[in-house]
């Protein structure tokens, strides 16, 4: 039977306990939410959904088209100048994901020749870019900028170094300034993913490279997602205006995709609006998260000190993650569960999403829930 081996894979993610589920939610959930992106509670805010619904009332329900024929608006220009403006870059170019973003900003920055030097933990979209560009990749160990320099030493022509900002397992930050500083002893460019930072870290949520002096450079490109603090969809890559030029020209997941939705634009425009005017946001967010570390290490979790917004606690097996999921989502509480192959360490944990808008109330039941179920 030409699919029968599906049967036997199944039967190996059953015995390890590594089977991943749809379970659709209401619109009007019970849980209180840890388990989503939504840093700065923002997906649900007035002005986001007006904004996706004024978009779309105007715009139409769908972009039409690839960005190159019919699929940018003047919605998508705004929305692209807004970001590079806000987070410091010379220009950004609009994606109908971040995942998108990653495969054009790896592919079309590490052609045929070229060395790409990774960070083993970086994230599933980087991972696939390495994979589909031309260039060599070499995988070097988490966050060591030593490590990189190795790498670079031994390659004489154009070289990238590509690295979350905020590994998105366990909420920790890369050494931005120490990876920059090697780049430029070997010409390199350095390529980050600021998915988890944009809205959380900088002044006022204006992102990781902004943080560390990055934002703006002509040797530093980022990628962004607007599905996360922008609480909308859609991802972005910033950088130099040849670099964005050099993509709408050769980066296959923005010519041949359909644009980003007019409505995800709209939505994530007047988040972008509002995060500029209420700035306190990220703040919080980032206070949420260490607080949430306070007080489950008090309790005697293993959990990892946040960089961000992220919050990971671990679990002592892949099955006892799942049950200790599932035990939060019965007692009102929806958390995160990463298991292999998510996590590249093997580790299974918890994952919770510090958001703005979470109360001392709210905090407080949802370490008691976590307390309460584990194994």
């Amino acid at each position: 039977m030409a699919f029968g081996w599906i049967d036997d894979q199944a039967r190996i993610r059953r015995r390890r306990g590594l089977v991943r589920t749809l379970r659709p939610r209401p619109a009007d959930s019970p849980l209180l939410d840890l388990a989503s992106n939504d840093y700065l509670g923002l997906t649900r805010h007035p002005e986001v959904t007006d904004g996706a619904a004024r978009a779309a009332a105007r715009w139409g329900g769908g972009a039409t088209g690839s960005r190159l024929v019919t699929g940018t608006t003047e919605l998508h220009g705004e929305l692209e100048r807004e970001l590079a403006d806000f987070c410091g870059f010379e220009a950004a170019l609009v994606f109908s994901s971040g995942y998108a973003a990653n495969l054009a900003a790896v592919t079309g920055l590490g052609p045929l020749r070229a060395l790409i030097v990774a960070d083993e933990g970086n994230h599933a979209s980087l991972i696939d870019g390495c994979r589909l560009a031309r260039g060599t990749t070499q995988v070097v160990g988490h966050a060591d900028p030593d490590a990189v320099r190795k790498a670079l030493a031994t390659h004489d022509k154009q070289a990238i170094v590509v690295s979350d900002t905020v590994f998105s397992v366990d909420g920790d930050a890369a050494p931005l300034a120490a990876l920059a500083e090697a780049c430029r002893e070997y010409g390199a460019g350095l390529v980050v993913d600021d998915a988890h930072g944009l809205g959380v870290l900088g002044d006022g949520g204006r992102g990781a490279p902004h943080a560390a002096g990055l934002a703006g450079a002509d040797d530093v490109v980022a990628t962004v997602t607007l599905s996360k603090s922008l609480g909308s969809q859609g991802g972005a890559v910033l950088g130099p205006a040849r670099v964005i030029d050099h993509l709408v020209n050769v980066g296959r997941t923005f010519i041949f995709d359909t644009g980003l939705a007019p409505a995800a634009a709209g939505a994530a425009l007047a988040a972008l609006r509002l995060l500029r005017r209420e700035p306190e946001r990220a703040a919080r967010a980032r206070e949420v998260a260490a607080e949430l570390y306070a007080r489950l290490t008090a309790e005697g979790h293993q959990a990892v000190r946040p960089d961000a917004a992220v919050v990971s606690v671990r679990a002592p097996s892949p099955e006892e993650a799942l049950k200790w999921a599932a035990d939060c989502r019965s007692a009102g509480l929806a958390v995160g569960c990463f298991r292999p192959p998510s996590v590249p360490d093997g580790i299974s944990r918890l994952r919770l999403t510090a958001r703005a808008d979470l109360s001392g109330e709210q905090i407080e039941r949802a370490v008691r829930v976590i307390g309460e179920t584990r194994p």
